[in-house]
């Protein structure tokens, strides 16, 4: 058996995936952009000793992409399962990321599986499916980056048990930083520390913010050798955006605290 995903929990979070999921209801993860939702699914498929089929929804997936199409294989058309199909008749967990990104007639497509009925009905091939014992849909997406033209119905949220992810707190986040990215704590600290000023200045024209993911990766850099400024601005401010006043306004808050802090 593989080890389990490393997760930290942060409030009720597993207490009510894990009662969802012996339900049989289905579940919407919400949360900033590198929070851990996709480190916390991992994390349940293993306790609950699931199989793990994940989706990077976007904007031209379709329905066929995830119940399945006709293809040609040796001169034959043959139906082949999509991932939602498999999952469904495995027994699986299907982890559909950032959902709002796919077109919302493929979202419907979830609706008969995401409710009481759990059955996959699939038009192409004539028959519905019952989800097999152990299936778990879940999805995700980011509030805060939202526009109205992609948002979540409320007749698919309605189907859905809603779990509230956030970035950990301080103390919790510098344990997964340190542990992820193998680095000592107080340059996990310091990291945290400049994180969590970053997330401060989102209304100063930051799209997004630095997440756990962006932290875990400087770790990384500095830990392989690279000096704790150079691997900042590389995995933290850089990606953060290209306007060069808000680059040099982050360089700067990146210098004050390296200047008091130990890395």
């Amino acid at each position: 058996m593989t080890d389990r995903p490393f997760y930290m929990t942060q409030g009720a979070e597993e207490e009510v995936f894990k009662s969802a999921y012996r339900q049989g209801l289905s579940i919407l993860l919400k949360g900033p952009t590198g929070c851990g939702k996709t480190r916390f699914v991992e994390a349940m498929a293993h306790d609950l000793g699931r199989e793990l089929i994940t989706v990077a929804c976007h904007e031209d997936l379709t329905a066929a992409d995830l119940v399945g199409r006709y293809l040609l294989q040796g001169g034959e058309t043959v139906w082949v399962d999509g991932p939602l199909t498999r999952a469904v008749r495995e027994g699986a967990f299907c982890y559909l990321d950032e959902v709002v990104e796919a077109r919302q007639d493929t979202v419907v497509v979830l609706h008969p599986l995401a409710d009481h009925r759990r059955r996959l009905p699939i038009e192409r091939i004539g028959v519905t499916l019952d989800a097999a014992p152990g299936f778990c849909l879940v999805i995700s997406y980011n509030p805060g980056y939202q526009s109205v033209l992609k948002d979540l119905k409320d007749s698919t949220r309605q189907r859905m048990v809603a779990i509230e992810m956030g970035f950990p707190p301080a103390a919790v986040e510098a344990r997964i930083v340190a542990h992820e990215a193998r680095l000592d704590r107080p340059t996990a600290d310091l990291l945290v520390r400049i994180g969590g000023v970053i997330r401060e200045l989102r209304t100063a024209g930051l799209r997004e913010v630095a997440s756990t993911r962006v932290l875990i990766a400087a770790g990384k850099l500095i830990s392989d050798g690279v000096p704790a400024r150079t691997a900042i601005l590389a995995a933290v401010t850089g990606p953060l955006t290209d306007d060069h006043a808000l680059t040099r306004g982050l360089v700067e808050l990146v210098d004050a605290y390296l200047a008091g802090g130990s890395a």
